[in-house]
């Protein structure tokens, strides 16, 4: 039987993914299931002696149950922070979606799920006509939204929301990030989203910058028991 999975993005960069993406990791490794990681393409990376490790892979990897060569779990590693399609092209790399399916068989090998994050948003660029979508579209998976609760959430989610599904893809729900604890009508907001993109499988409180990643223990708690 191969493993299940579900590709995780955003409505924008820094909304939370990683965060939730690690929660739903360890969630699911509590259970006793053999859990894979994987975050296809990465810009912005830490320089080790092991060469360039993205630190949002690096996150997801320490919550793993089913451990993989990093080269796996990251197969596309730029060193500069910006749009992958421009670090890519900077670097001289051609990002290969066959190749990314390639390492995700690999995990899928092993696993019993592959919980797989996107960079940046739905429609992020990694070439000069693919993106983010077309990684989702490879893998054949399942999508998880995570919208960032704060000004402009509203518009960024529903436009996310269409996109996915005009794209073929199966969504399978959306997780609500209180980003910005200080967001003016932050409830009603989430109430508008539940009305229009239906409930939120998960909530994720907001929470201060000097926290850092949240405790993935409370995180995990709150998801939905939809897997």
């Amino acid at each position: 039987m191969s493993a299940r999975g579900l590709f995780i993005t955003g409505t924008d960069t820094g909304v939370g993914k990683t965060v939730f993406s690690a929660a739903l990791t360890r969630a699911l490794a509590r259970r006793g299931l053999r859990v894979a990681v994987m975050k296809p393409v990465a810009s912005g990376a830490l320089h080790t002696p092991e060469g360039l490790r993205s630190e949002d892979a690096l996150t997801l990897i320490a919550q793993a149950s089913a451990p993989a060569p990093y080269a796996t779990v990251n197969p596309y590693c730029f060193d500069p922070p910006i749009s992958p399609h421009i670090a890519a092209a900077e670097a001289g790399v051609v990002i290969d979606l066959e190749h990314i399916r390639a390492c995700h068989a690999v995990l899928a090998e092993r696993a019993d799920y592959v919980i797989v994050e996107g960079a940046g948003g739905w429609l992020a660029p990694i070439g000069p006509q693919q993106g983010m979508a077309d990684i989702a579209d490879a893998l054949a998976l399942p999508v998880i939204l995570v919208v960032g609760l704060r000004l402009g959430c509203l518009n960024h989610a529903l436009l996310s929301c269409e996109s996915i599904r005009s794209h073929g893809a199966k969504f399978a729900g959306w997780v609500a990030n209180g980003i910005d604890p200080a967001m003016d009508r932050a409830a009603e907001n989430l109430a508008t989203l539940r009305a229009l993109c239906g409930a939120p499988l998960a909530e994720i409180p907001a929470l201060s910058p000097a926290q850092g990643l949240p405790d993935l223990a409370v995180a995990a708690a709150r998801l939905a028991d939809w897997s």
